[in-house]
């Protein structure tokens, strides 16, 4: 049974082409893994079958009475509501049902014999509705959800305005398991998670009975859930049964088949080419000449996909610092309340780290706690001489209006023109993207701009919060390449173990100065 059936859908955006002619079906059990390279569409094709956005062309059909959960990441919550009031909002149906049938209750009074039995028979079927889905435990499931995904270290009291972005995702996600919908939609949904909290995830998808779509760059995780592969590129989406593992063998050899093809025919069009220049002008073998030609003119030309291109990082050295990056003596990090005991850290010259530890614990406000971005509850922060910092931030203060040329010329106004068109280039966009404005790219092509900041600033210590967060295979693997050859030093926050194992020198675990419960 067709779950989501879409049809000869095209959509892009200006002179861009995002799809052309795509059909897709979602059936009944499949768990899909939807991967391309930033900027392919998925995010894009996620709105459109959502109707968020209005597809250029073609059809997206839904079955009937098929509800739909998707994670969207951007989605409003409400100043004034706490935690526990956006989870209990999964069960809203159940809420308006039990109002109902208080209502009705109410009518009873007032009612003849006959309306009486009608009403009865009506509160009855809602009160056996209201039972079969556990409608009097719902705070048991709340609290079960809310456990699962480290909700409960926030408290479940607390204004979910107040909320980080990465907290506001588990909010979202633990909102979307427990309305238990039909169809799973997500995109990215390991991205502020940590290592504890992916692995609770990965066991429920597993266990999922119904169907889902899943975004992520997180192969391992990825691999673990997904028994189909929908791979976007070039506009199209191609079907490959099996988890990222087989696409890639069964993907690579289709690769090479086409080069094979591609080469063998480009010969066979060069002696054609070669046979009729030599020949049309000499009548005895003019029309052999003509029907080479004939043979050129029906060919179909095989045509092979234009390489995307690849990210390069090179972060540029500053000069020396001291041997003390930087020192803590007693520092407590917190906002309101403490996050942590009395810390008394030190960096040195040379040193790699990754600060590690659940979410939620202090990480984050730690890092800008070093950087002076906060100030500390109590003690001090000692930063040593000649530092020359970059930081990559989790997520961007404020969402730029600026085509990605004029965001990076206003941070490097000595660069030309070609200068900053060459530097975004290098991090892996197109000059269709360059001239883009900041704002309509994807999570990916956003963090390839700032890392394009980044790697045209001259730096001594590497400050990264999370750097792989939206980041496709290709541009993380040459991340870890860059940060290996990287002459200064860096500290940085990420919940994928296998991004900065063989980078890092050391690993700091947060959760042994940490005063949340963990």
């Amino acid at each position: 049974m067709s779950l989501l059936t879409v049809k000869n859908l095209s959509h892009g955006f200006g002179d861009r082409a995002i799809f052309d002619n795509v059909s897709f079906r979602l059936l009944a059990e499949e768990h899909i893994g939807l991967i391309g390279a930033n900027g392919e569409g998925k995010s894009t094709f996620m709105n459109i079958i959502t109707g968020k956005l209005e597809p250029d062309a073609g059809t997206v059909s839904w079955a009937k009475r098929a509800r739909v959960g998707y994670l969207d990441q951007h989605a409003a919550l409400k100043q004034g509501m706490t935690i526990r009031d956006v989870l209990r909002t999964a069960f809203q149906y159940l809420y308006d049902m039990e109002q109902q049938m208080n209502d009705l209750f109410v009518q009873m009074a007032e009612v003849d014999p006959d309306q009486l039995e009608a009403i009865l028979e009506e509160t009855g079927e809602i009160q056996e509705t209201l039972e079969r889905n556990d409608f009097y435990i719902l705070d048991a499931k709340v609290e079960e959800i809310a456990n699962g995904l480290g909700l409960n270290e926030f408290g479940l009291d607390r204004d979910v305005h107040d909320l980080s972005g990465g907290q506001r995702t588990k909010v979202l996600l633990g909102k979307l398991l427990l309305e238990k919908p039909d169809i799973l939609l997500l995109d990215e949904p390991t991205n502020y998670l940590d290592v504890e909290h992916i692995e609770w995830l990965r066991g429920y998808l597993q266990n999922y009975p119904s169907a889902f779509i899943l975004i992520s760059h997180d192969i391992p995780f990825l691999n673990s859930v997904v028994n189909l592969i929908y791979h976007m590129e070039n506009q199209q989406i191609t079907r490959y049964p099996g988890d990222y593992e087989e696409f890639q063998r069964v993907y690579e050899m289709k690769k090479q088949q086409v080069e094979a093809a591609y080469k063998k025919q480009q010969k066979e069009i060069e002696n054609l080419k070669d046979f009729v220049a030599r020949n049309k002008a000499n009548a005895a073998t003019s029309r052999m000449a003509m029907s080479r030609q004939k043979k050129l003119d029906k060919m179909e030309i095989i045509e092979l996909d234009a390489e995307k291109p690849k990210p390069h990082f090179d972060f540029k050295p500053a000069r020396t610092p001291g041997k003390y990056l930087f020192q803590t003596e007693d520092l407590v990090i917190g906002y309101n309340e403490p996050l942590s005991s009395p810390l008394n850290l030190s960096m040195e010259r040379g040193q790699k780290i990754a600060l590690s530890g659940a979410n939620g614990i202090g990480k984050t406000t730690l890092l800008k706690s070093i950087l002076g971005e906060i100030p500390a509850l109590s003690g001090s922060v000692q930063q040593g001489e000649h530092l020359a910092i970059g930081y990559f931030e989790q997520e961007m203060k404020t969402e730029s209006d600026k085509t990605c040329l004029e965001e990076i010329w206003s941070e490097f106004p000595h660069f030309t023109q070609y200068e900053v068109r060459a530097a975004l280039a290098r991090v892996g966009l197109t000059t269709k993207h360059i001239e883009s404005k900041v704002k309509v790219l994807s999570g990916g092509e956003r963090a390839k701009v700032r890392l394009c900041k980044l790697v045209n600033q001259e730096t001594n210590l590497l400050v990264l919060d999370e750097p792989t967060n939206h980041l496709d295979r290709d541009a993380k693997d040459e991340l870890k390449r860059a940060l290996k050859e990287y002459k200064g030093s860096v500290l940085l926050i990420s919940h994928e173990p296998e991004f900065y194992e063989g980078v890092v020198t050391e690993i700091w675990n947060g959760e042994k100065w940490t005063t949340k419960v963990v």
